[in-house]
């Protein structure tokens, strides 16, 4: 079980404790990730997210899992900005479709200042439309995360990828703490952060504990937690990593949502690639979010069409605010 901080509310996940979780009887744990999503949460309610490549390929990081790393050759070329209008056009399509939430990425280590502005201008006329913002542009310095807050960013996407003690195998070309400074400075700026990882790189189960034990250390952990299921790309040195067993893939969101109760655990990359059971058991097991539409960043997405299907069969819903319990 996990410890507690002195005068604190709540646990202090250790990563042996979410080991623990893990080595659970797999009915025993979807039971208890149910028990802790249904304190928070309306079980038969998904959250629809849409996500936009504004900026695909040529990214200076070497990152083992991404195409879009000037590093690999995986077929990806570099592009500029995308326009204002191209990205307000996306952006309404998402909304018609159903989406709340907009997601915008663009493939830099840092961004500029003058990139910065022209992100931030995308933010707030992609807010004026009524959809929630969130943005991934790699490191921030000090004011870049006040600039986009200025602007009305809601939240803001930096993952973790992995555990501190896998990392240095997927990324060399930035630390850990790079990635820890930049969540610091997008909470002092008071957005709210989206932070996860990636499981099915090679990493055993105790790095994947490491991971979920990261997130949940946040203080305060990360109100959006999307769990990616590695995309095996050409061209990547991860093309021939073993997929990751179906149902670990499930107990890592069920150790997502017991570590970090009220956060969005977000069914993110890799959905592609799993049958309609599979997300299902996904569902039971405390995701409440998902990337809907036709593409995610550079990896194929389920089609608008095929969500819906699914989500009308299982007896679920788009939700209608954040938190409904």
């Amino acid at each position: 079980m996990p410890s507690h901080h002195a005068g604190a509310d709540r646990p202090r996940w250790t990563v042996e404790s979410v080991a623990a979780l893990y080595e659970l009887p797999f009915p025993q744990l979807i039971h208890r990730a149910q028990e802790v999503h249904r304190e928070h949460f309306d079980p038969c309610a998904i959250q629809l997210s849409s996500l936009l490549s504004i900026k695909t390929g040529g990214c200076p990081e070497d990152c083992g899992y991404c195409p879009q790393s000037a590093h690999h050759d995986a077929g990806v070329a570099g592009q500029p900005l995308m326009p204002l209008d191209d990205v307000l056009a996306a952006a309404r399509a998402a909304r018609a479709a159903g989406a709340r939430r907009f997601c915008m990425g663009a493939a830099w280590r840092s961004p500029k200042p003058r990139q910065v502005a022209a992100v931030a201008r995308m933010v707030a006329e992609v807010k004026a439309l009524g959809l929630e913002t969130c943005v991934t542009l790699g490191m921030l310095e000090d004011g870049q995360a006040r600039a986009l807050a200025e602007a009305g960013l809601d939240y803001y996407n930096h993952n973790l990828d992995t555990s501190p003690a896998f990392y240095g195998t997927i990324v060399t070309t930035r630390t850990y703490q790079d990635r820890l400074d930049t969540l610091q400075r997008v909470r002092e700026a008071g957005i709210k952060v989206c932070c996860g990882g990636i499981v099915g790189m090679g990493e055993n189960r105790l790095a994947r504990a490491g991971l979920i034990a990261q997130l949940a250390a946040l203080d305060p952990y990360p109100e959006s937690v999307p769990i990616n299921n590695l995309v095996r790309v050409a061209g990547t040195p991860l093309q021939d990593a073993e997929p990751l067993d179906a149902f670990e893939f499930v107990r890592t969101i069920a150790v997502a949502r017991i570590t970090m109760p009220r956060a969005m655990v977000r069914l993110s990359a890799g959905r592609e690639q799993m049958d309609d059971a599979t997300q299902a058991l996904c569902f039971l097991a405390g995701a409440n979010s998902i990337f809907y539409g036709e593409q995610l960043l550079t990896t194929a997405n389920p089609q608008v069409q095929a969500d819906q299907r699914l989500l009308a069969r299982l007896g679920m819903h788009a939700a209608d605010a954040e938190r409904a319990a």
